[in-house]
């Protein structure tokens, strides 16, 4: 297709394809700019196309019936949006949208199960991408259980300084609110807290990363493991021992 050139791709999944797999997909995939707010995935609706990121950072919303949410989960150039398609769920009561602009590519739903059902390679690649993020929610469960409002908020700044590979984050404290579930106020308190310590500086809109060592510290143990296993299984070989269904 034109436009796309095989050395050129940086998502994480298309880029561990072979290129034969790559190339039989490329006809398929279609180079979208992804504006801030762009929603990728309504929740409880269909989604017609699962989008590959290149750039920018995507959140995962869950919303309860009576109208509470809270992000459990971050989509940058490692992943893709609609997972949950891949496992047979056409919906999902979550919501994902664009938190920071960026771009990538769109494949239709309908071709993305296509694809995977005849390419073992690539449904191999799309069920460990599954399997990360479910280790992502699952841990940021624990985190919100057992760890402070200073380390979680150390959690996902790291988080978002991984997708976006910018030492300046452009986050508003709403969105950093929402990420950790807690109100405003307690946010400003604790971002002042990491400027006391010089881990960040935080203005209207941004947080620059000046120390990453000193977040990892205060994350502790909240932060790592998943970013750890994501990383063994996306060098792990592909062997194909996973038959389409």
């Amino acid at each position: 297709m034109a436009g796309i050139e095989l050395a050129h791709i940086r998502n994480r999944i298309l880029s561990a394809l072979p290129d034969n797999s790559l190339s039989a997909l490329m006809p398929h995939l279609t180079p979208v700019e992804l504006p801030s707010r762009k929603v990728l995935v309504e929740n409880n609706e269909r989604p017609l196309h699962a989008y590959f990121i290149e750039s920018g950072l995507a959140s995962m919303i869950a919303m309860s019936a009576d109208g509470e949410s809270v992000e459990v989960g971050h989509i940058g150039f490692e992943g893709m949006s609609a997972a949950h398609t891949v496992l047979g769920a056409d919906t999902t009561p979550n919501r994902t949208f664009m938190q920071v602009a960026g771009h990538g590519y769109a494949l239709p739903t309908d071709c993305l199960r296509k694809i995977a059902d005849r390419d073992a390679l690539f449904l191999e690649l799309l069920l460990r991408y599954n399997h990360y993020a479910a280790l992502q929610l699952a841990n940021s469960a624990l985190a919100n259980a057992r760890y402070s409002i200073n380390e979680r908020l150390s959690r996902w700044l790291l988080m978002v300084h991984d997708r976006l590979l910018s030492h300046d984050l452009p986050l508003t404290y709403e969105f950093l609110a929402l990420m950790l579930g807690v109100r405003r106020s307690g946010i400003t308190n604790e971002l002042h807290v990491l400027e006391g310590i010089h881990a960040i500086r935080a203005t209207r809109g941004n947080v620059r990363i000046l120390d990453r060592q000193k977040l990892e510290a205060i994350a502790a143990g909240s932060y790592g493991t998943p970013e750890q296993i994501y990383e063994e299984l996306f060098r792990k070989p592909l062997n194909a021992t996973i038959r389409p269904r």
